[in-house]
């Protein structure tokens, strides 16, 4: 069976203290955007993981894809399975795309072999692979709160807009994006703030780790700059990068180096 997990973005993103765990939490509204990657399970004789395109780090082993089906076996009798995911969402980008192959690797085992589990449930075996891993379940907006793992729903359509996403393969380090940060609570209600029209996000709508990640990677802030110019209603960096997303009204044509990875949505 055929599954395509899709990247997500932040709008804002407030680092807002430190945990005595040494985590932080953070605020942060989770937009599911279409920038897919397909992930094939099929019944085999042993089971195992591969994996095509962008090159993943680590062993076969320790990828979350199979650490999902090992978590359902432990409750399951699971018979083998051969696991296929073509990677093309960046890694390390700030999009979420090791999380949400995680979580559809749950919700198509879930359907393969008829386990009937509710999305309830399959939000807590998600929680046992990683903060935002629960989120790509449900895949709608939400508020994201604690560290990225507590979730209310948030009422937010951005479908008449053109969605642009790039990628400069720059990588972030977690440590790096943190190191620069004062955790201090969010100015305001987050959920309110994008109940403003998208043209008055700019200057009020922020990424805290923009404050850190810029001046260490000029290069991502000029993507910024450089989406703005192009006439961006509203831009900003998801996660602690290194992908910068901008929000547009119609469909522009940009330019940016061969060696970045583009993403855009698609006219509705």
């Amino acid at each position: 069976m055929l599954t395509f997990p899709n990247a997500k973005i932040n709008l804002g993103l407030y680092v807002t203290e430190k945990r005595p765990d040494g985590y932080h939490n953070i605020e942060s509204v989770f937009y599911p955007v279409g920038w897919e990657e397909p992930l094939e399970i099929t019944k085999s004789e042993k089971t195992s993981f591969v994996s095509s395109g962008i090159a993943i780090p680590g062993s076969p082993e320790s990828n979350l894809c199979l650490k999902a089906y090992e978590l359902l076996k432990k409750d399951f009798d699971l018979p083998p399975v051969r696991i296929h995911l073509h990677k093309t969402i960046p890694i390390g980008a700030g999009l979420g795309g090791g999380s949400a192959d995680a979580s559809f690797t749950l919700k198509l085992l879930n359907e393969m072999f008829s386990l009937d589990l509710s999305d309830e449930k399959l939000e807590d075996y998600a929680s046992g692979l990683g903060a935002d891993c629960p989120f790509f379940i449900k895949n709608r907006p939400v508020l994201a709160r604690g560290t990225g793992n507590l979730f209310e729903p948030v009422e937010l359509d951005l479908s008449a807009y053109r969605l642009v996403l790039v990628n400069p393969g720059i990588h972030v380090g977690t440590a790096e994006a943190y190191a620069g940060v004062r955790p201090k609570p969010a100015p305001f209600d987050l959920t309110e703030l994008l109940r403003l029209p998208v043209t008055e996000w700019k200057g009020k709508l922020h990424n805290d780790f923009e404050d850190s990640t810029f001046p260490n990677h000029p290069e991502i802030a000029r993507i910024k700059e450089n989406l703005y110019e192009a006439g961006a209603l509203y831009a900003s960096m998801t996660g602690s990068g290194a992908t910068v997303y901008g929000i547009f009204e119609k469909q522009l044509n940009l330019v940016f180096p061969k060696s970045y990875a583009i993403w855009e949505s698609v006219e509705s």
